[in-house]
């Protein structure tokens, strides 16, 4: 009973607190939680009933890991799983990389209403749909119409030749997704604190050992955790980068198609449920064993930068 009244009472304390995390708790827990039960239909041969959704479940055949040989069994496996590693890993590094640096350049920028402008022009392509994103390409890419054509006189079919595509695919999310990475560590650098500049200075040292002496080795516990956090979805694709901005182009499948892409086309044509449930708990369970996997390599080198 004591411990009962202590956890109360401790309840009573933090009640502001707790009714302020209230509306974060009931999200997870109406979309994020309860959703799982769901993942039964990964085993089962779903079918849509009047009875329910519930009901439904429960009454559709069960089939094992049929559902998951859609993935394995199909002379496509291998590319689309190739497709989206490749991607992901060139997303992860490249943008790494690339937030990094532009979080450092816009702290150096003396004038911080100039920075403010620059940060804002940056962080803006994050909220752009990309089905107009998709758009943007076209006016650029149109084998007709397009700017690059008009621009150098060519005559390229960008939708009809595949080479080009892992450039513009990287390019493009990396156009919409550095300027919104780079406000994590932006406000990272921000909170270092500037008496270590003041100190490196006094010592002589330029602006390029201060960014690689104290700025760097600051970012580096920021810069793990949204490694790992990355890594945990390197075998989701962004569905819209992949379909929306090559135009669901049939030649460009080869290096377009990834496995959020393969599993729509294959649930738009067989309106398998079950199927298309299978996939989202492969990804979702290969990229838990990944987390940990990287969290533990972590945590054995540098315990304060793990992510748990």
């Amino acid at each position: 009973m004591g411990k009962i009244g202590k956890s109360a009472k401790d309840v009573l304390k933090n009640k502001v607190l707790l009714f302020m995390v209230l509306p974060g708790t009931l999200w997870f827990l109406f979309f994020s939680y309860l959703p799982m039960v769901g993942t039964v239909i990964a085993f089962k041969e779903y079918r849509f009933s009047r009875d329910g959704f519930w009901a439904s479940i429960i009454n559709s055949k069960w089939v094992g890991w049929d559902n998951f040989k859609f993935l394995f069994s199909t002379n496509d496996a291998y590319l689309i799983t190739r497709n989206t590693l490749l991607y992901n890993i060139a997303f992860i590094v490249l943008g790494l990389i690339l937030s990094v640096l532009l979080a450092v350049v816009l702290s150096e920028i003396a004038n911080k209403k100039l920075a403010k402008l620059y940060q804002t022009g940056m962080f803006l392509p994050y909220f752009l749909s990309w089905v107009v994103v998709g758009y943007f390409a076209f006016s650029f890419l149109s084998s007709e119409r397009g700017l690059l054509n008009a621009m150098f006189g060519s005559n390229i079919s960008w939708y009809s030749e595949s080479k080009y595509w892992p450039f513009i695919i990287i390019f493009v999310f990396l156009w919409k997704a550095v300027g919104y990475n780079s406000v994590v560590y932006l406000a990272a650098i921000m909170g270092i604190d500037k008496s270590l500049y003041e100190a490196a200075m006094i010592d002589g040292a330029s602006k390029f050992q201060q960014i690689r002496g104290i700025t760097l080795p600051m970012l580096k516990p920021i810069i793990t955790i949204m490694t790992l956090l990355a890594i945990g979805k390197i075998f989701y694709a962004d569905f819209g980068l992949f379909y929306q901005v090559p135009r669901d182009s049939g030649t460009l499948y080869s290096v377009t198609n990834v496995i959020d892409t393969y599993v729509y086309r294959g649930l738009k044509t067989t309106g398998e449920i079950g199927m298309s449930t299978a996939a989202g708990l492969y990804q979702s369970v290969v990229g838990f064993v990944l987390v940990l996997t990287s969290n533990y390599i972590v945590r054995k080198f540098d315990k304060d930068s793990a992510l748990f």
